[in-house]
């Protein structure tokens, strides 16, 4: 039998651009240093079994019988559906799957879970895809199987990211271009630790809105303006306009970070979160505070919520000396307004995904 391999993806922070990537926009995203990592081995036994050492959690299926369960077991499937679908050649294999990415944060938990899962699977039945191939078929997993309507940022990072780089993504062609991270200053995320109950459902009716505009413009959101959603009716108007001044705001935080103007930058995040938590209705009572209370801490740029929102985290730009004292009055004032403590993490640029040599540190 062959031996066991080991694969890693990693986890990911948005710059800028949020809920444009499935209405053909723009978005900058970046890989993080923390991932999904899938240790595989091959088994012979004509099934395929994932246990995940975090959850301390295992599901099995036959190789011919890849069925939903409603729980995490469902992104491994809808990835080795999709696999096949490709023409891969099953293998029956054992997965053991440990993650440092944390659910339900926004740092895409599931994107690193599916392209891990496909790279394992897809090594063992020694088929050589594409990454770009590779980050379709987990979107189509979380389409289709899953049923989240999102977009393809977070598998495409996960598999093409660059250290030290963001991504700037044409989610309409797939055309990407690396683009430096803003100099002089640092990438910290604070996580709410909620995720309240509506989220994927408002996620997807999200994604419905945006459709039932585009319709009514007779254009993808890609192409209209903002004066043309004036004539639409509501929330089909807020929607749009979110995501049409949003992709603006990342040509324009793209520009500021290539003059080196961080306050620029800045105000950009700050004018995303406000679009998105009064155009496009995704932000929550945590993440606007985790928003304004960062603005009232020296050495912060700016700030915003990130992810697909009513939960997760808040992506902050800190200058790099001004990192320490952000944390502790950042979870200060969290832990006096709401009673929970805020998970924080000074983000490390990562490269994209692929095979480990060894085990995590």
């Amino acid at each position: 039998m062959s031996a066991s391999r080991l694969f890693r993806a990693p986890g990911r922070v948005n710059l800028i651009g949020e809920h444009t990537d499935y209405n053909d926009g723009l978005v900058l995203p970046a890989a993080i240093d923390l991932d999904c990592r899938v240790r595989a081995t091959p088994t012979g036994n004509g099934r395929l079994t994932a246990r995940t050492l975090d959850l301390h959690r295992e599901q099995s299926w036959p190789l011919d019988r890849l069925d939903r369960h409603g729980d995490w077991s469902d992104y491994v499937a809808g990835v080795a559906v999709e696999l096949v679908r490709l023409g891969v050649r099953l293998p029956a294999a054992d997965l053991e799957i440990a993650s440092t990415v944390p659910m339900g944060a926004g740092l895409s938990s599931s994107a690193a879970l599916e392209v891990s899962v496909a790279l394992a699977l897809a090594a063992l039945a020694g088929a050589d895809l594409p990454a770009l191939e590779i980050a379709r078929a987990c979107h189509r997993a979380e389409n289709d199987f899953i049923g989240l309507q999102c977009g393809i940022m977070d598998q495409f990072i996960s598999l093409l990211a660059r250290p030290d780089h963001a991504l700037r993504i044409d989610c309409r062609t797939l055309d990407y271009r690396p683009t430096p991270l803003p100099p002089g200053c640092e990438i910290v995320t604070v996580n709410t630790m909620v995720r309240h109950d509506l989220a994927a459902s408002e996620y997807n009716q999200r994604h419905q809105d945006c459709r039932r505009a585009a319709a009514l413009l007779g254009c993808s959101l890609r192409d209209a303006t903002v004066d043309q959603t004036t004539a639409l009716p509501e929330p089909e108007r807020r929607r749009a306009r979110h995501v049409i001044t949003e992709n603006d705001r990342v040509e324009q935080f793209i520009a500021a970070c290539a003059a080196d103007d961080l306050a620029v930058a800045g105000r950009l995040l700050y004018a995303s979160h406000a679009s998105l938590r009064d155009d496009y209705q995704v932000s929550c009572p945590e993440l606007d505070f985790l928003v304004e209370a960062a603005r009232a801490i020296d050495g912060v740029h700016g700030a915003r919520m990130m992810g697909g929102g009513f939960g997760g985290s808040t992506i902050n730009l800190v200058a790099p000396a001004a990192v320490p004292g952000f944390r502790r009055r950042i979870a200060a004032a969290y832990r006096e307004r709401f009673g929970r403590e805020p998970q924080i993490h000074h983000c490390r640029t990562a490269a994209g995904a692929g095979a480990c040599n060894e085990p995590r540190p």
